[in-house]
This record gives C-alpha cells, structure tokens and sequence, in this order.
C-alpha cells in the first residue's frame, strides 16, 4: 500500500528541523509524555466517578480497557501492512528528530496516534466537557508524531480514526456487563471491592416538613 503524502512529511520534518530549539525539546518530549497524561486523566476519571452513579463508574474504568484494546488493533495492522517507517524510506526528508525505529517496528497506523484517538473520546464518553481538554492533546500527540519524523502523515490520521472508532465501539458493547459488575463491587462484603468501585453518589435527605409556629408550641 503507498499514499501520496511524502511531500507532506518532508514540509513538515523541515519545518520542524528550522523551528526553535525549544519548540522542538517540547515535541520531542510531548511525543511520549502524552501517553501519560492521559494516564493521569484515566485515573482521575475513575477517582471521580467512584462517586458517581454506577453507569457513570463503569464508563470510567471502560475507558483505559477501550484505549487498551485500541492499541492492539494497532499493533495487529501493523503486522499486516508492514509499512516501512518514513525516517527511512523517504528520500530528501530532514533527518528524525529521535532516532528512527528499527526495521520491523512498522509505520501504519501510529501507535500514539491510535492511543491519543481512544483517550480523548473514551474520556469524553466519561465527561462531555473533556473534550476541550481531550481532543487538542490527542491532535497535538498526533502531529507531534510526524513533526519528529517517525512518521507518515497519513499513519497518525488513521491511527486518530482507529482510535475513536475502537473506542466508541468498546464502551458501547461494554457498558451494560460492567456496570452490573460495579454495581455487585458495591454491594460487595469485600473492602477492596467497594473501595475500587467507591461509594456512589451521596443520599439525598429528604429535608424535614414545615411545621407552623402554633404547632412547634
């Protein structure tokens, strides 16, 4: 399989390649870093939502599982097209920001960029609000992942669209098994069980009648 995007990897590898050092120290380190932020983001997701209603919890621990598995289907096209990485293949091109991987680590789709695609909408699954937050960092990861050169325009497009894809998928077909799941954590005997699934949302006490001053006498 061959795209047509080669002149857009070699704009952007001399773009980045001319741009300040600093901007590229940033790149290089946004490039891994993002995995863990939205690791952060997955655990703060669950923290909240152990208080929140059991559907809402289950969303939340179905998120970082639909990444997961959103990275194996990556992995599983990788080993199909077995496209080589443009670090290599493209002639011309700046040379790769971070060292350029072997020969067998394939190029179609991105990784990151499958990765990046998942956590923003498996979180805006969780929270409709964290798409502001989500979606710029997954773009921002995306982008960083040709502006270091490690790959083809086209690999972090379809890594953002494999990503989403799998994710919605994954909570939707999810979503029913484990929040029966939580909701058996939280009636559970165990402690580690119900401190994992959390208290739910606060009871609402019923605030007490009006009495009127003659009967309060």
């Amino acid at each position: 399989m061959t795209f047509s995007d080669d002149e857009l990897y070699r704009d952007i590898t001399g773009f980045a390649r001319d741009s300040p050092g600093w901007t590229r120290g940033a790149m290089e380190v946004w490039t891994e870093a993002g995995i863990l932020v939205f690791g952060a983001l997955f655990v703060l997701a669950w923290w909240r939502a152990r208080r929140g209603d059991t559907r809402a919890f289950a969303i939340a621990v179905l998120a970082p599982l639909a990444t997961a598995l959103a990275y194996v289907c990556s992995e599983l096209l990788k080993s199909g097209f077995t496209e080589e990485r443009p670090c290599r293949a493209v002639p011309g091109a700046a040379a790769s920001l971070v060292e350029c991987p072997p020969t067998g680590d394939w190029s179609f789709p991105s990784n990151h960029a499958t990765i990046a695609g998942a956590s923003a909408v498996a979180l805006l699954l969780v929270r409709r609000a964290l798409v502001l937050l989500t979606a710029p960092l997954a773009l921002l990861m995306a982008f960083s992942r040709v502006f270091v050169g490690v790959h083809y325009p086209h690999d972090v497009a379809a890594g953002l669209l494999l990503g989403a894809v799998v994710a919605v998928v994954a909570v939707r077909l999810g979503t029913g098994a484990v929040t029966r799941l939580a909701g058996a954590m939280r009636g559970s005997e165990a402690a580690v069980a119900r401190w994992l699934s959390g208290p739910g949302p606060a009871a609402v006490v019923p605030a007490a009648p009006y009495a009127p001053a003659h009967r309060r006498r």
